[in-house]
């Protein structure tokens, strides 16, 4: 994967947005680029856009399974349904941050736990790290799916228990800030318009 910032990215670009578990596909999104500069990468998810996730036997979205599952597990496009999101990608940073929206009006934010993303024409990458942080709009939070971040320690394609211990550190440095109302839980792009003339993304045809 690229790591380096090789492939810029302009206002208004339709890109991919991936998610891997080994070197499969485990779930992708498209979406609209809002800003890409040194604050960091900034995308627009709206209800409608493409969604991609691999089909797990039980007719759900396979969430946590070994390599080799997400590997022959279907990948079924569908449509990202409910909420618009916006996603801040700080430079370098183990963690987006997701403003959601419901009808217009900001819902809540939500931390996803990730590795830094990396770059490739019309796409970023990245490895989720299933520990996520829920932030309701007076700040107040709850970590969400600590199972699954244990349920994976030591297996093939995730992490180790040292590593667990670094992915929840970074969740709660992400806590700190939350606490001090600094940015970006201070209120900004609460109040997102995404420009009326963007298309509804859509992901490349599957090859």
């Amino acid at each position: 994967m690229v790591t380096a910032r090789m492939y810029n990215f302009v206002p208004g670009q339709t890109i991919a947005r991936r998610n891997f578990r080994g070197p499969h596909v485990s779930w992708a999104q498209a979406t609209i680029v809002v800003a890409d500069d040194d604050q960091g990468l900034v995308l627009w998810l709206p209800a409608g856009a493409d969604f991609e996730f691999r089909l797990g036997s039980d007719g759900q979205m396979l969430r946590t399974g070994t390599v080799a599952e997400f590997g022959t597990a279907p990948l079924v496009r569908r449509s990202w349904r409910e909420s618009s999101v916006l996603m801040w990608h700080p430079p370098g940073a183990a963690h987006s941050v997701w403003w959601f929206f419901r009808d217009r009006r900001f819902s809540h934010w939500y931390v996803n736990l990730e590795s830094p993303y990396s770059r490739a024409p019309g796409a970023i990458a990245n490895i989720d790290h299933h520990l996520d942080i829920v932030v309701r709009p007076d700040r107040t939070w709850e970590w969400k799916d600590e199972d699954d971040l244990i349920e994976a320690i030591g297996w093939p394609g995730y992490w180790t228990g040292e590593e667990a211990d670094k992915i929840r550190a970074e969740g709660r440095r992400v806590v700190a800030r939350l606490a001090a109302g600094t940015f970006p839980f201070d209120g900004t792009w609460c109040d997102f318009e995404p420009d009326p003339n963007w298309p509804v993304p859509r992901l490349p045809p599957a090859r």
